[in-house]
């Protein structure tokens, strides 16, 4: 049973990182960025500043913040330096082929995504928060997680159960600490 779920984690990607052509590249590179993000982290501050006011913004935003750091602190040492599973890119037998863009592997291990399970938590986290304001940021934060998470196995360094663990990790951890802190900063 394991096989087959590998067969089809392998084929899964094989068949998402084939959809390159050069302007998905520019893309995808751009989005799997670090520095990508941090438009976006203003613009999750302003809207809390706008829904909430300066102080419980900060605190939303800290709390966003946190369950960033939990969510990498855990996929790295709860996961990765656990299950200890070659990214694909460092997997000999299919690195040759992915299509990596400037010849970019990654770190060694890859399960979980840091990535997926970092942006699925502050979506989740600050979605949450701004679910009774606006229904619609909520689901727009999750494209936004989705499309970082998928430029990871776009660009060759994930599989689809990295990134979709990876998400449901940063998922839980956002309810976590959503459903921690609420009450007591929407008073």
């Amino acid at each position: 049973m394991l096989e087959i779920l590998e067969n089809i984690d392998k084929n899964l990607l094989l068949s998402i990182n084939s959809w390159h052509n050069s302007t998905f590249d520019s893309i995808m590179w751009l989005v799997s960025n670090s520095l990508f993000g941090v438009p976006f982290y203003l613009l999750f501050f302003g809207i809390a500043v706008r829904f909430f006011g300066w102080k419980k913004a900060i605190y939303i935003i800290l709390i966003g913040g946190v369950a960033v750091g939990l969510a990498d602190l855990s996929s790295k040492y709860l996961f990765k330096e656990v299950f200890l599973r070659y990214r694909p890119s460092h997997n000999l037998e299919l690195k040759n082929q992915l299509h990596l863009l400037h010849n970019y592997s990654g770190g060694m291990y890859g399960f979980v995504s840091s990535h997926a399970a970092n942006m699925f938590a502050i979506a989740t986290t600050l979605g949450l928060f701004y679910w009774r304001k606006n229904k619609l940021i909520f689901p727009l934060l999750l494209l936004w997680a989705g499309l970082i998470a998928y430029s990871r196995m776009y660009l060759g360094v994930h599989y689809p159960s990295d990134v979709f663990v990876g998400g449901l990790l940063g998922s839980l951890i956002g309810v976590t600490l959503y459903k921690v802190s609420h009450k007591s900063i929407l008073k």
